[in-house]
């Protein structure tokens, strides 16, 4: 399955040293409040459970989630909308834009500004989504073929390794059940959560061409309202 490449891994680096600045910790607390809506208990709600789990391994306060659960039952908070907006960057790669805003009006010209400023635009609603599936993804920390056996029998669609560790999908609605059975496997579970995974890649070898797509990915990434960002290049130019 396609989809993950040398984005996927600066991201989650990026996500480290963001969480050591605590400027995560607004993103993650939009994604509880989202899947609060769904109900506030993370033992009902897997949803929740992600993405409180997700919280705890960024080291956000136990208050800052608390916080972020009870905003969706506060009547006078702004009432948050998950928003997927689509964009084309250089040398022509998808990029899909996940958001969580209180203020469309606010969120999109961020969004459309970022594109353009980096060599890229916005796209109409529809002509970069078909690119992808909604899959589940769940990084294990462990490789061989035992490890890709046991997540296989957990009920996984498919997995893959890389970066030594297993990246496995499954099906949006086996996401929980699939991360809870892997555990119960013995394996330790690093990530789970809901992701646009392309269909298929667009190589990007030029050095200088991975360097832009990189910077508006990470411009992108650094909006506030935005929670997660997707594309379909596959970077293999040696860059650091």
């Amino acid at each position: 399955m396609s989809g993950h490449s040398k984005w996927s891994t600066i991201k989650r680096e990026k996500g480290a040293k963001d969480a050591k600045r605590g400027a995560v910790f607004t993103k993650i607390g939009n994604m509880i409040a989202i899947a609060a809506r769904s109900g506030t208990d993370p033992e009902m709600n897997s949803a929740l459970a992600m993405a409180i789990e997700k919280a705890k391994q960024a080291n956000m306060p136990n208050a800052n989630i608390q916080r972020a659960i009870d905003r969706a039952n506060d009547k006078n908070a702004a009432v948050l909308e998950e928003v997927a907006y689509e964009g084309m960057g250089p040398a022509g790669v998808g990029i899909i834009i996940e958001t969580a805003t209180d203020n469309r009006n606010r969120t999109l010209p961020e969004v459309k500004n970022a594109l353009q400023k980096n060599g890229g635009r916005l796209a109409d609603a529809g002509s970069v989504m078909f690119q992808f599936d909604r899959k589940g993804v769940i990084r294990v920390a462990a490789t061989g073929e035992g490890a890709l056996l046991a997540v296989l029998d957990a009920g996984a669609e498919d997995a893959v390794e890389e970066d030594g560790e297993l990246v496995v999908y499954t099906e949006l609605k086996d996401l929980a059940k699939v991360r809870t059975a892997i555990t119960d496997a013995g394996l330790e579970v690093k990530d789970a959560d809901l992701q646009y995974v392309a269909k298929n890649t667009i190589e990007v070898s030029d050095e200088e061409t991975a360097g832009k797509v990189l910077k508006v990915l990470d411009v992108l990434d650094d909006l506030d309202d935005v929670v997660n960002v997707h594309t379909n290049a596959d970077i293999t130019a040696d860059i650091e």
